[in-house]
């Protein structure tokens, strides 16, 4: 199967060489990759956060040594696709003292060989891919059908349908996998890979005690211990945010320095915009939440919260895009935290409060729903 190039969002990067694996804590990565270009950016965490270094490589051939002190993904991209421009590099899991030899082609399949871990990781690579195939195979004709003209409503419906029992279906597969090589540090890394935390749960505890135990822990349970940690933030988001909710009084400076309440507006309705000038899809909305508060303007208030920026980009932010609504600033170590009072934990994220001061709906992201939505609500009064 066609590797997927990770999101470079959490990137770091280190130094790369082109010695051998012959000190703790170093990983050699070489091998000959068709589709590579003659040059690769070396990409790995570090403790003091962004470093990179250039590889070069000839004819898919390529050869360099990252230093990890536990197992961690790297990644290997060209600085084309750094600058977004293409899609050409691989991602790996580096671990202290292994050694790893890649081959195959990067636009359909590449495998694993090397030490003894890279020799199981491949075997549970290859698994995932014949898991994954019936649900990939999907995708493929899915894209096909697109390209050759068919509506894209109709592929996507037929996607919603049939994708989510192929997913389940693979995921399954490689729980079962993982249960039959409870030793095997290489089907251990592929538990952080799984559909949901349901499964990557269940994986990891069919693992022998040596493995659990071992240098793979930390690396799949981080991840585990992440999801978890975000599903807990979300459900006290939701119990903040849900309908009926008595929204939280809060007082905030306004765009001349003068505090401004809440609850000033209460027996109004007032829409709570979280946003701020650095939030793409906040700016993206700006043209909609303009058209939507004069179609309703006497019908409810706008109190635009700004968050995670200075105040001079804020006032620039809203003299630039002409908003004519209420605004208010949010600092980012003030006392008081509206982010936090309302769980917020995305941007923009919507808020309308009702007359009686409670919350009728949160819509997290440019959603039309919306304003379908205000449609529904101010269209009739």
């Amino acid at each position: 199967m066609k590797k997927t190039i990770l999101t470079m969002a959490a990137l770091t990067l280190l130094a790369a060489s082109a010695n051998a694996a012959d000190e703790k804590g170093s990983v050699n990565f070489s091998g000959n990759l068709k589709g590579l270009k003659d040059t690769l950016i070396v990409i790995t965490p570090t403790e003091q956060g962004m470093k990179r270094d250039t590889v070069l490589t000839k004819d898919g051939q390529f050869n360099f040594t990252v230093n990890v002190e536990k197992p961690m993904d790297i990644y290997a991209y060209t600085p084309g696709t750094l600058r977004q421009e293409e899609r050409i590099g691989f991602s790996a899991i580096a671990v202290p003292g292994e050694k790893a030899v890649l081959t195959g082609d990067l636009n359909s399949a590449y495998y694993y060989s090397g030490s003894k871990f890279y020799e199981q990781f491949n075997e549970a690579d290859r698994a995932n891919d014949a898991a994954m195939k019936p649900l990939s195979d999907l995708m493929a004709s899915l894209e096909k059908r697109m390209a050759n003209g068919e509506k894209q409503d109709v592929v996507s419906k037929e996607y919603e349908e049939k994708a989510p029992a192929l997913q389940k279906q693979a995921t399954e597969a490689m729980v079962d996998f993982i249960a039959k090589h409870p030793d095997s540090e290489g089907a251990a890394a592929f538990i952080p890979r799984l559909d949901n935390i349901d499964a990557m749960k269940k994986a990891a505890a069919s693992l022998s005690d040596n493995i659990k135990n071992g240098r793979m822990h930390d690396y799949y349970q981080g991840v585990i211990d992440e999801i978890e940690k975000q599903e807990q933030a979300e459900q006290a988001s939701a119990k903040k945010q849900a309908a009926g909710t008595v929204a939280p009084d809060f007082t905030l400076n306004d765009l001349n320095g003068k505090p401004l309440k809440l609850s000033s507006f209460k027996g109004k309705y007032v829409l709570l915009d979280f946003w701020g000038t650095w939030c793409v899809w906040c700016v993206r909305g700006i043209p909609k939440m303009k058209e939507y508060y004069n179609k309703y303007k006497g019908k409810f208030e706008i109190l635009s919260i700004d968050c995670n920026e200075t105040q001079d980009k804020w006032k620039a932010g809203v003299k630039k895009y002409q908003l004519p609504w209420k605004h208010v600033y949010q600092p980012r170590t003030g006392a008081v935290q509206t982010t936090d009072l309302y769980g917020i934990t995305g941007f923009p994220t919507k808020i309308l409060v009702g007359p009686d001061g409670k919350i009728v709906k949160t819509v997290v992201g440019e959603d039309s729903a919306f304003y379908t939505f205000l449609d529904e609500t101010f269209g009739k009064k």
